[in-house]
């Protein structure tokens, strides 16, 4: 049928036209089940995007779709609730037949609004087709507490009384909302919680009778429209709730979640973010730290600083990326170079991009959020050279690293020297400073095996950002360097 309408779109242009070409009314949600029936029997994807929801998420929501419910998408900031429910148009024929010259959708074969039943009287077969692509059929409104039932649903206009003349009651005084608007459509309404109870209450008919009233007045409209929300948890909003009548007239509430492997983060955060072109430029971020990069949004999951009923948004890890990019472009910009590599130093450049996406609880207000921001770096850090370095299977919390493959490198710094690194410093100067250490690019190139004396010294300074972690060699910061010293030396100059 999508095809069809397709097809018919340039030559249907009345009433009469769209009888003879075979066309037939199907309700929204009729044509949602139909359309996702032959995606799944097709095997195409449906959701295309969305990035982790394959065995969670999306089932539901296809089960919710094919049993033709409206429902909502229950989850904490940044688990893309609103980008799944936009992609609901796909699942749309590609246009549809309206009565031409209503301000609300009607299908010409099944008016429901009194303005398309009298131009259907007057002018007959002749009446006027306008086609609607899928993409017009979706309206979504942010709830917030000065929406009016108004808004959603409509209102008497009283110029339309005064200047027309009309009764009250008669359905032409009303100025339609944008739910009305939205018939024969998708209508979402995002952070649902925030809508204040008494216009809950409005949209109850609509979900239980499918219809609208307005004012009081005996004007029943019933409309075609399927209806989805999304809202964060209740007991993390605290600015209001679902009231328990419209909680029971959804008919599916489906949790939603953050990326639950590696993998998944990682490829949500490189499909979402953004970089520029460069213009022949070359700005190359490794592998392993666009794993820490994610990493770190799962230590803040997991940290005892984080208020984890707020959530943190994957938002963090791509703002850390893109900042990340754009770092590395100021170093090479300002050197004059064409192309340059992520180094460890430039991630601690990149903590403007955390703190304002995580809600901190008393201890961490103590710590202070820099503070906190750097602890998350540290430990993903140290969960991305784990990976790397030593052999799987051990225990998350009870890894240690054996010293011995490191001896020449700790050595070098039980001998009184030291490493000064800055994230402003030349590729030679930055290059020739690694590679005093003893041992430190024989260890790198026989883990990582870098291709390239660039990526070659970016691994070198992530080896040695793995032994602090680990404590055999110690870090302090000084202004704009960062200083690599021997962990005993430090630890009897603090004492």
């Amino acid at each position: 049928m999508a095809t069809d309408q397709k097809d018919t779109r340039p030559k249907v242009k009345n009433l009469g036209e769209l009888r003879d070409s075979g066309y037939r009314y199907r309700s929204v949600r009729e044509e949602i089940r139909s359309n996702l029936l032959q995606h799944l029997s097709e095997g195409s994807s449906v959701f295309p995007g969305i990035i982790g929801f394959d065995s969670t998420v999306i089932p539901q929501v296809q089960r919710a779709l094919l049993a033709m419910h409206d429902f909502i998408l229950l989850g904490l900031r940044g688990q893309a609730k609103t980008r799944l429910i936009r992609t609901l148009t796909r699942l749309l024929d590609p246009y549809i037949p309206a009565v031409e010259g209503v301000d609300v959708p009607d299908d010409p074969l099944r008016p429901v609004f009194g303005t398309s039943r009298r131009i259907i009287e007057e002018k007959g077969e002749d009446t006027p087709i306008r086609w609607i692509a899928r993409d017009e059929r979706f309206q979504e409104k942010l709830a917030t507490p000065d929406v009016s039932i108004a808004d959603l649903i409509g209102d008497i206009d009283p110029v339309k009384v005064m200047s027309r003349r009309l009764e009250l009651a008669d359905e032409a005084a009303i100025h339609y909302g944008i739910i009305p608007r939205t018939n024969r459509g998708i209508f979402a309404i995002n952070e649902l919680p925030d809508l204040q109870p008494r216009i809950q209450v409005g949209l109850l008919n609509i979900l239980e009778e499918n219809d609208i009233q307005i004012r009081g007045f005996p004007i029943r409209i019933p409309l075609d429209v399927l209806m989805v929300f999304t809202a964060n948890p209740e007991d993390y909003t605290n600015r209001g709730s679902i009231i328990t009548p419209l909680k029971d007239r959804i008919d599916a509430q489906i949790l939603t979640h953050y990326p639950s492997d590696i993998e998944d983060a990682k490829s949500i955060t490189q499909q979402e973010a953004w970089v520029p072109s460069l213009n022949g430029s070359e700005v190359v971020i490794p592998d392993y730290i666009k794993e820490i990069v994610d990493q770190i949004a799962f230590e803040a999951r997991d940290s005892e600083y984080v208020d984890q009923n707020s959530g943190v948004s994957q938002r963090l890890a791509i703002s850390f990326y893109e900042t990340l990019h754009s770092t590395v472009e100021h170093r090479m910009i300002c050197a004059g170079g064409t192309i340059e590599v992520a180094r460890m130093c430039d991630l601690y450049q990149c903590v403007p991009a955390m703190t304002g996406k995580m809600e901190l609880v008393f201890k961490g207000e103590q710590e202070g959020v820099v503070t906190v921001a750097h602890r998350l770096i540290n430990q993903a850090t140290r969960e991305v050279f784990d990976r790397l370095f030593l052999p799987p299977g051990r225990s998350r919390r009870n890894r240690k690293i054996d010293p011995e493959p490191y001896r020449d490198i700790i050595d070098w710094f039980e001998k009184g020297n030291h490493l000064d690194l800055s994230d402003d410093l030349s590729f030679p100067e930055y290059f020739g400073r690694l590679k005093k250490i003893d041992g430190l690019e024989r260890v790198t190139r026989k883990q990582l095996k870098p291709k390239d004396d660039r990526l070659l010294a970016t691994a070198m300074e992530f080896t040695l950002e793995g032994l602090v972690q680990h404590f055999l060699v110690s870090k302090k910061y000084d202004a704009d360097t960062v200083r690599y010293v021997d962990t005993v030396s430090e630890m009897m100059r603090q004492l």
